[in-house]
C-alpha cells in the first residue's frame, strides 16, 4: 500500500507542485463519445464554471459537434452535445471553435462555426438562461458576421460586446486577416470593421483583446510568420493601427490572452517556431514587454494547443487546452504567486 501511495504522489508531484502558482490541474473528462477534441473555451457564469469544445471522429469530419460540460459541486459533468451541423435538408457539416461568453446581466452566449472549412463556414449563436444546463435554438448570424473566431469577446464600458475575429480565404496563398465585430444589443444587430491588413505580408488570425487603459486596446494572436502578432486601438476598437510582429515565437497555432484585474496581461501560447509543444505562459505589465512565467507541457512531437484563459471573480485564473487531441486539460492558477524571468535573445529562460 505504501509503495502504491508513493507512486501516486510521485506521479502527481510534477503537476501539482511544479510551481506555487499552480493550484490545480485536471482533465475535464476521462472518456467521451469522440475520438478527437479541439478548441476549448471556458467561462464563469453566475451559477458556476462552464467549458466547451468540439469533438468527433476528427477535425473537419461532418460528425464533429459542440460539447458542453459544467463544474457542479467541484466536479465536471458529463459533456452534452449542444450544437451540431445537421441542416434542414439532412446534409451535415462539421462544427468548429466554440466560444463561451457571459455578458453582464444577460444570458450566457455560445458562439460557434458551421461549415465544411474555415473559408466556407458561417457563424451561429445559442444562449442559455440557466448557466449552460439548457440552450436556445441556434440563430444563424448575419452574412459576413462570424462572431468571435476562437477567443472570447470583451464587453466594453458602454456595454458593447467586441468580438475578435478573422478571415481565411480559399485563394493560394490563403489571405489571413483579422477584424472586429461589435454588437450593442446582445447579438441582435452587428457592425464590423474592414479587414485590418492584406493578410499576406502578415497572415494573422484568432486575436485576443487586452485592455491597456482608457479606450486603448491591444490584440495579440497567431500568425503565419513564426511570431505572435500585435495591433492596437486608441478608440475602444473602432479603428486600429498597423499590425506588427512581436518577438514571441508562434508555430502558426492558437493563442489566448487576458488582462487581469490588477492590470497585468497573461498570454498562453506555444513558445516555439515549430510544433505545438511546449505550452507556455508569459506575463506583461504593458502589453509590449513580456516575461516568461510557466511551462505547462513540454514533450517534443506531441500537441498541447488551442488554449483558453480567463480570470474569475475570486481572482484566480482558469485555463483549458487541447491535450494530445484526446482530452481537455483544466489548470487553475493564483496569479499573485506568478514569478517571471526575462527572455534571453528570445529564448525561454532555464
Amino acid at each position: 500500500m505504501k509503495s502504491l501511495l508513493f507512486g501516486l504522489l510521485a506521479t502527481a508531484a510534477p503537476l501539482l507542485a511544479a510551481d506555487p502558482a499552480i493550484l490545480k490541474t485536471e482533465y475535464i473528462y476521462d472518456t467521451g463519445p469522440y475520438p478527437q477534441i479541439h478548441a476549448t473555451t471556458i467561462v464563469e457564469t453566475p451559477t458556476g464554471m462552464v467549458s466547451a469544445w468540439f469533438g468527433g471522429t476528427h477535425e473537419k469530419h461532418p460528425d464533429v459537434c459542440i460539447w458542453v460540460s459544467r463544474l457542479v459541486d467541484g466536479k465536471w459533468t458529463e459533456s452534452v452535445e449542444t450544437a451540431n451541423g445537421v441542416q434542414p435538408d439532412g446534409t451535415r457539416h462539421p462544427t468548429w471553435n466554440p466560444v463561451l461568453f457571459q455578458p453582464k446581466d444577460a444570458p450566457l452566449m455560445l458562439f460557434y462555426k458551421v461549415g465544411p472549412s474555415p473559408s466556407t463556414w458561417w457563424g451561429e449563436l445559442k444562449t442559455s438562461t440557466d448557466g449552460g444546463k439548457t440552450w436556445s435554438a441556434a440563430t444563424k448570424l448575419p452574412k459576413g458576421i462570424f462572431g468571435p473566431i476562437k477567443n472570447k469577446p470583451v464587453q466594453l464600458a458602454n456595454g458593447d460586446i467586441l468580438c475578435p475575429t478573422s478571415n481565411e480565404t480559399d485563394t493560394k496563398p490563403s489571405a489571413w486577416a483579422i477584424y472586429f465585430e461589435r454588437t450593442s444589443d446582445l447579438g441582435k444587430t452587428w457592425t464590423r470593421t474592414e479587414l485590418l491588413h492584406d493578410g499576406i505580408k502578415v497572415g494573422a488570425i484568432q486575436p485576443s483583446v487586452l485592455f491597456l487603459g482608457g479606450d486603448k486596446l491591444e490584440a495579440v494572436g497567431r500568425s503565419k510568420q513564426g511570431k505572435v502578432f500585435q495591433i492596437t486601438s486608441d478608440d475602444a476598437g473602432k479603428t486600429w493601427g498597423e499590425i506588427s510582429l512581436t518577438n514571441l515565437p508562434n508555430p502558426n497555432s492558437g493563442t489566448d490572452a487576458v488582462t487581469l484585474a490588477d492590470g497585468r496581461h497573461l498570454l498562453i501560447y506555444n513558445h516555439t517556431a515549430k510544433g505545438r509543444s511546449p505550452l507556455n505562459l508569459a506575463v506583461s505589465k504593458d502589453g509590449k514587454t513580456w516575461e516568461a512565467a510557466l511551462v505547462f507541457e513540454n514533450e517534443p512531437k506531441k500537441e498541447f494547443s488551442y488554449p483558453a484563459i480567463m480570470q474569475t471573480k475570486d481572482g484566480l485564473v482558469h485555463i483549458t487546452y487541447t491535450w494530445l487531441r484526446q482530452k481537455v486539460k483544466h489548470v487553475v492558477l493564483d496569479p499573485t504567486k506568478l514569478t517571471t524571468k526575462p527572455f534571453v535573445d528570445g529564448a525561454w529562460p532555464q
